[in-house]
């Protein structure tokens, strides 16, 4: 039926557009709440002639996303001298010296850094492995190789993969495989999560 077809493909059209501005006006909302909080926090140390102004502050949608990132730019401008880089060892030394504190604190450190350092792998190889058992396959991702005690037990070369969940990838299962059980594809990371969120119905092209 020609109406029920153009109501999907309007659907189609409109839906992706609709959750990206859903998701953007969520984390301006749970940013701005942030900055209201910080705002209110700072009401009680202000003059009562400096009020108003904190309440047209508060009133200003989009401006703790703004604050944010100002904040983000200007902090890796710090530390991309002696003087910052200083600045952050003794945080980090702070930080490192506070119990239970230290345990997440490490623990976040170690996985930001393995995530988004330049210099690092993890995420940038797509590959193909059998999984859940042999004969079944998905698509995964290279975090890096076994290191530590745990490479000591394990005989031969292993990767470490994360294989993410659909359709939200944010959740997975790690895993170490032999590199001779994986298969390493010819599409980037975009692609692939791609594959994975749309379920297999939005294949990447082909590169040749």
């Amino acid at each position: 039926m020609p109406i029920k077809k153009y109501l999907i493909t309007g659907l189609l059209v409109w839906l992706p557009l609709a959750i990206t501005v859903w998701v953007i006006l969520w984390m301006v909302g749970i940013l701005d709440g942030i900055f209201g909080g910080v705002l209110s926090g700072f009401e009680a140390l202000l003059p009562v002639a400096a009020l108003p102004m904190i309440d047209k502050l508060r009133a200003i949608h989009g401006l703790g996303v703004i604050l944010v990132v100002l904040a983000l730019l200007l902090t890796g401008a710090l530390v991309s001298n002696v003087a910052g880089r200083w600045l952050v060892r003794q945080w980090d030394r702070l930080f490192t010296n506070i119990p239970i504190v230290k345990s997440i604190y490490n623990s976040v450190k170690k996985v930001s850094d393995t995530l988004f350092s330049s210099n690092g792998n993890a995420f940038r190889t797509a590959l193909l492995i059998q999984y859940p058992r042999a004969g079944s396959w998905t698509i995964a991702f290279q975090t890096g190789t076994p290191s530590g005690e745990v490479q000591k037990h394990l005989n031969g070369e292993f990767v470490s993969v994360y294989v993410p969940t659909t359709p939200n990838p944010t959740s997975g299962f790690f895993l170490m495989l032999p590199r001779a059980d994986v298969i390493e594809l010819d599409m980037s990371v975009d692609e692939a999560l791609t594959y994975v969120i749309s379920m297999g119905s939005v294949a990447p092209q082909p590169t040749h």
